[in-house]
């Protein structure tokens, strides 16, 4: 039987376990999915080695930038965002410490084909991008291969970057399109949110939360009162793990 799994910390609900048991049954697949919850990254080693059924693993927080260093070759996507959620694990027959590891970024594609249908070129075209870590990397290149420009904002100060205190009614009148990859809002913390102007949005924006649990998060529930379109992360992450299927098959 054939193994993938996911690594990060911590793992409070797995999307990416649900996902793939759901379709091993369903397709009739002879493997199983499992969750690798890893205080340090270092422990990837002792996964793979002690898994020797591993075929692929999904990376998540707070991994997708550290696990770089652990890899043999990178995809050109992942190289040019600076973050893998995707791992192929090959081996060679018969030798048990001999393992080939190839990252890929699959949240790039993920969020670029679910994005892509809503962004309206006249009112769209610049974004907030709330977080720095390794899921807003694949949400700004994203963003700019659909031709939109775009900003980060971060709690600290930095160079390119915002600050939530500087979202003025200046700011948030222009970026018509503000996307939460941040783990802020996440269950089981649902009564958080970004620290945004929400009183200065109106129907002109769209808010997209990366966040699939809960289903409509504090972020999306305060922008919809506003009048804003709003969506969630879960068509982003189906998609991305259908990418990383395809690629653990190839």
């Amino acid at each position: 039987m054939d193994t993938y799994g996911l690594i990060g910390f911590p793992l409070k609900h797995s999307f990416s376990a649900q996902f793939f048991a759901e379709k091993f049954q369903r397709e009739g697949i002879d493997a199983e999915y499992l969750n690798f919850e890893i205080e340090d990254i270092h422990e990837i080693r002792q996964i793979i080695l002690f898994n020797q059924k591993l075929k692929g693993l999904n990376v998540t927080i707070p991994y997708k930038e550290q696990v770089i260093h652990f890899l043999d070759e990178t995809s050109p996507e992942a190289r040019k965002i600076g973050a893998v959620n995707v791992i192929k694990v090959e081996r060679r027959p018969g030798d048990m410490y001999y393992y080939k590891l190839t990252g890929y970024n699959t949240d790039y594609i993920g969020f670029k084909r679910s994005i892509a249908p809503l962004m309206d070129r006249a009112s769209h075209r610049k974004a907030l991008i709330l977080g720095t870590g390794g899921a807003s990397k694949a949400v700004a290149q994203a963003l700019t291969d659909l031709q939109a420009e775009w900003k980060l904002v971060s709690r600290t100060p930095g160079k390119g970057k915002l600050t939530y205190s500087d979202l003025s009614q200046a700011v948030i009148s222009e970026y018509t399109l503000i996307i939460n990859a941040s783990p802020v809002g996440t269950f089981p913390e649902m009564d958080h949110c970004p620290d945004i102007p929400y009183d200065l949005l109106s129907s002109r924006h769209l808010l997209y939360d990366l966040i699939y649990n809960p289903e409509e998060t504090l972020f999306l529930r305060k922008g919809k009162a506003q009048g804003a379109t709003t969506k969630n992360g879960r068509e982003m992450l189906e998609l991305q793990a259908l990418a990383a299927w395809e690629i653990w098959q190839k």
